[in-house]
């Protein structure tokens, strides 16, 4: 299966939702069936991982990744929730896998200039996550070398907790330092955790040009009607 173009971050929709879709909320079971139903509603496929340390949850692995590399082609955004002194091996290894966007976490701060510099040596995209308690303000001075930054809504690597109540404020700033960075390529704002059908429009209201669609999408009683809502918001 080939890799998406170069630009494909820039050729991104503007006039409608990115969707983004969580490999966390398919069929692990039938993985590729499940991947090749959405395939038409899908922009970015959005892939998890985290170590049992820096979040509680323990997924994926580079090998799904490749695995799915091998039967889509959209692009593959990787999004890393590791502690610090597996962080620069963990890009390596999911860059080898195919990844064609990786995010590791502002809280990372420790590591994060190394990990940027690594990224943009394997030419692959960089993008950066922020816990729903940490000050937005935190993202200044990577701005300039990122192309995704991603606002958790919820405690992170955890599954069906509701919207944080700052969430959409928080987007507003965050889309304040995208525009003051005078960045001249493209940042996608996205949101990530507490995706429900009365979140969602509260998120787009307030800057997301993205939000990470699990059982939203995948379960939803039919895709199609669901993406149409979507993509008018």
């Amino acid at each position: 299966m080939t890799k998406p173009e170069k630009n494909w971050i820039a050729n991104l929709p503007t006039d409608r939702l990115i969707a983004e879709f969580s490999v966390w909320s398919a069929d692990l079971v039938r993985l590729a069936d499940d991947l090749a139903r959405v395939d038409p509603y899908v922009d970015v496929l959005h892939i998890d991982v985290a170590d049992g340390h820096f979040a509680p949850a323990l997924l994926f692995f580079p090998d799904l990744v490749a695995g799915v590399r091998k039967v889509s082609s959209r692009p593959v955004h990787v999004h890393l929730m590791v502690a610090d002194n597996v962080l620069l091996s963990q890009i390596e290894q999911f860059a080898d896998a195919g990844a064609d966007l990786i995010s590791i976490h502002v809280e990372n701060e420790a590591v994060a200039e190394e990990a940027l510099d690594l990224l943009e040596r394997r030419g692959v995209a960089a993008g950066m996550v922020l816990k729903v308690d940490t000050p937005v303000e935190r993202i200044k001075e990577y701005v300039a070398r990122l192309h995704f930054i991603t606002l958790l809504g919820t405690a992170i690597g955890v599954k069906g907790q509701g919207l944080d109540d700052k969430a959409g404020e928080r987007l507003q700033q965050a889309k304040k330092i995208i525009i003051d960075s005078g960045a001249t390529h493209r940042i996608v704002l996205a949101a990530d955790g507490g995706i429900r059908e009365h979140t969602v429009p509260l998120l787009r209201q307030n800057g997301a040009e993205t939000v990470v669609l699990g059982s939203l999408a995948f379960n939803a009683p039919s895709l199609e009607e669901r993406m149409v809502w979507l993509k008018a918001l």
